[in-house]
């Protein structure tokens, strides 16, 4: 991530940072990282977005200090910030569209700032962690009243903030990206411009973690817990042709979606690096009948899940700031809980981290078994250029009502083909993961087009 610069400040980064590198990293960093989030900085950064007074999408554009427009100029300015102090290691931009909708009943534009973070070895391939920059009140067109947004979702945005603080230390063989997407109370916009433009630029995104309220422990049922959370994600992909449909109902993958081994990951790395975090992996797109930014992703092939807290409280969401019957209602900063926040980002850097130090995900995984003793997989090499960290692969397998991988065997790199002797495909779920030579391992991937990571420009039917 580093580049030698003219400016002395760029040097003496280099020289201070020089010794965490790709090579000399092992997975013991990520206890660091999963606890290095600061609650204050936090607290700072959705007290800040809080202070624009509202960040309504149709909200004003020209102010310095309300509305939308100001919130995002901070936050360009913010991601600039960090990017200045690690030596110019952020790209920062917009991607922004002119969009109507049946909340924005005139064209408006909305944008999203982007801060990527690029790899030494593959730049293209990303992972993905976004906030949302914009808030609402009751009436889902009124741009004009105080809309603080404190917990949905200045937290969110203000952890992908302090998770890009985090991860700037270090440099990754492939890139991060951290971003702000707007216009998501009206109808998920933000996500479907970015998605569209990451199709576009041919990027290779390999995850998309989608933080919307990661601050309230206090829930409607008057449970108080911080340490759960809950991670949404979709069973089958949505980009699924009838041929794969068609495929998968005799050979399984309904539980096995990218996003779904994504989930599975996030869950993996909560248990082995955040302490005091239990994550509940939720068998559905999002919260019953509602949904969240990740699905614009996920609509055209893009891996992604959202991570959240486990108690929502209601009437700090979508309501105009009143009190009725003696409830308080409106999304206020006091319902913040900034350790708990601390947390859910530190489950969000170490899933980055993880994923941006670990090789790719194995392409083309296949499966073969039927009516044998035994079961093969086989899989595409990696490329050794784009993945010089590629130490081999591993075989995972797991009982069909299982909820995690249990069991495993590595195999080296040069190896692209194993058989697991006495091991029937009838009774189990399998998937291949790649792993580094300093242990850092891909999410699984399930054989066939349920499973792949590869992108929505693959399908067979396309």
């Amino acid at each position: 991530m580093f580049s030698l610069r003219s400016s002395s400040l760029s040097i003496l980064f280099i020289i201070l940072f020089a010794g965490i590198s790709t090579a000399q990293v092992t997975p013991d960093e990520l206890h660091n990282i999963g606890t290095a989030p600061s609650p204050d900085r936090i607290q700072n950064d959705i007290q800040t977005l809080v202070d624009f007074g509202t960040r309504h999408t149709l909200s004003d554009t020209v102010s310095d200090t309300r509305g939308i427009g100001a919130a995002r100029r901070w936050i360009k300015a913010e991601f600039e910030r960090i990017s200045k102090e690690c030596g110019g290691c952020l790209e920062v931009f917009y991607v922004s569209d002119y969009v109507t909708g049946r909340r924005i009943p005139d064209p408006a534009n909305v944008v999203n700032v982007v801060a990527i973070q690029r790899g030494t070895a593959h730049p293209n391939r990303f992972v993905m962690m976004s906030g949302d920059i914009d808030s609402r009140v009751s009436d889902a067109l009124d741009g004009t009243s105080d809309s603080p947004g404190a917990n949905d979702n200045a937290s969110g945005m203000a952890g992908a903030i302090e998770a890009a603080r985090v991860l700037t230390k270090y440099e990754f063989p492939s890139s991060i990206m951290y971003v702000g997407l707007s216009g998501e109370e009206q109808g998920l916009f933000g996500g479907q411009i970015l998605a569209d433009y990451a199709i576009e630029k041919g990027w290779e995104l390999k995850a998309v973690l989608n933080n919307d309220m990661i601050g309230n422990i206090k829930g409607i049922n008057g449970v108080i817990n911080n340490t759960t959370a809950r991670v949404f994600s979709e069973g089958t992909r949505d980009v699924e042709t009838e041929r794969e449909a068609r495929s998968r109902r005799f050979t399984g993958g309904e539980v096995d979606s990218p996003s779904r081994n994504i989930a599975r990951y996030v869950d993996k790395m909560a248990d082995l690096y955040i302490p005091n975090l239990d994550v509940m992996m939720i068998y559905r797109l999002d919260r019953f009948g509602r949904g969240g930014h990740h699905r614009p992703f996920n609509a055209v092939g893009f891996p992604g899940v959202r991570i959240m807290e486990t108690n929502e409280n209601y009437v700090m969401q979508h309501q105009d700031l009143r009190t009725e019957d003696g409830v308080k209602y409106g999304d206020t900063i006091d319902g913040v809980d900034f350790d708990y926040a601390a947390k859910l980002t530190g489950l969000n850097a170490v899933v980055l981290a993880g994923m941006a130090w670990a090789p790719a995900p194995p392409s083309g995984v296949e499966i073969s078994g039927a009516v044998r003793p035994s079961t093969t997989l086989k899989w595409d090499a990696l490329d050794a250029n784009e993945n010089p960290q590629l130490a081999g692969y591993k075989i995972y397998w797991r009982l069909t009502d299982s909820n995690q991988w249990e069991k495993s065997v590595f195999v080296p790199a040069g190896v692209s083909e194993h058989t697991l002797e006495n091991v029937v495909i009838d009774n189990y779920y399998f998937g291949v993961a790649s792993v580094s030579k300093e242990g850092f391992e891909s999410p699984v991937v399930f054989p066939g087009p349920a499973g792949s990571f590869d992108g929505p420009y693959n399908s067979e039917e396309e």
